[in-house]
């Protein structure tokens, strides 16, 4: 909802001025800027990728307002990069990111790039591409939709030295919480977004143990407004605005380090 305007499931919930049944789109660009206002200048809270849904309830001025149907973030998305919904997505994006290219010619200058776990349709194989709606991609940085990968600590090492970007999700730059939902969703397990909902959502909570000697591979770290994930019992890998990349380092350093900033870790989860 906003002040003006509210979604029409939401009517005898909340009262506003008017309510919007919204218009079903998908994202048809590698990767959209979800922002909460309508300028580019404003902060950027998320990014959609390319075959994602999202429902529009509202558009002026070439934004679209509307929320995304993968973790129900609202905001503003600049209209030309939705488009009609199309065929149900056969594949996703399996390699950090993958060029389109026009032909199926890797010598072609690439139309735009899908980060990891965009969802595309496969119209037809061609050699070593295939070809969607958008161009050609190389067929082997992508998977059928329903097949996941074994393990999402694995995923989420490949991101290692990647900027920290407040609200990416990509290898273009990403944050703390976008690295940890993007490697989760490569394995086929849905979570939300932000930090504080994953703590509340992810996992049992677990004891860490003296001096963290309980912690495992898989283990989730949260402070507050951060979190990161454990390599093995000494090791945590986290994008982080003081590296400003995904880094590794000592889970005892890191703790230490913080402190001073955001306090002691508030939780320690384990996914089952």
């Amino acid at each position: 909802m906003r002040d003006d305007l509210a979604a029409s499931h939401l009517k005898g919930k909340l009262e506003a001025p008017r309510f919007a049944d919204g218009m079903l789109r998908a994202v048809v660009i590698g990767t959209a800027a979800l922002r909460g206002k309508p300028s580019s200048y404003a902060g950027l809270d998320t990014e959609l990728l390319c075959g994602e849904r999202f429902t529009v309830y509202d558009e002026k001025d070439g934004w679209a307002w509307g929320q995304s149907g993968a973790d129900c973030y609202v905001g503003y998305v600049q209209s030309p990069a939705l488009g009609e919904p199309g065929p149900p997505p056969t594949h996703r994006v399996t390699a950090l990111r993958t060029p389109i290219f026009p032909a199926a010619d890797l010598k072609r200058p690439p139309i735009d790039f899908l980060p990891m776990n965009a969802k595309i349709a496969v119209l037809e194989q061609e050699g070593k591409y295939a070809r969607i709606a958008q161009g050609h991609v190389p067929a082997t940085h992508i998977a059928p939709a329903a097949s996941w990968a074994a393990d999402w600590v694995a995923i989420a090492e490949r991101f290692l030295g990647v900027p920290y970007l407040w609200g990416g999700k990509t290898a273009t730059g990403l944050d703390c919480s976008g690295l940890i939902q993007t490697a989760l969703e490569a394995a086929g397990i849905a979570a939300p977004r932000d930090t504080d909902m994953m703590e509340a959502g992810l996992g049992q909570a677990i004891e860490p143990g003296a001096k963290l000697s309980g912690l495992t591979r898989g283990d989730l770290v949260f402070w507050r407004g951060h979190m990161g994930v454990m390599l093995d019992g000494v090791r945590l890998l986290h994008a982080n605005a003081f590296h400003m990349e995904v880094a590794i380092e000592p889970v005892g350093g890191a703790v230490a380090r913080i402190r001073n900033v955001e306090g002691d870790p508030r939780a320690f989860k384990r996914l089952q």
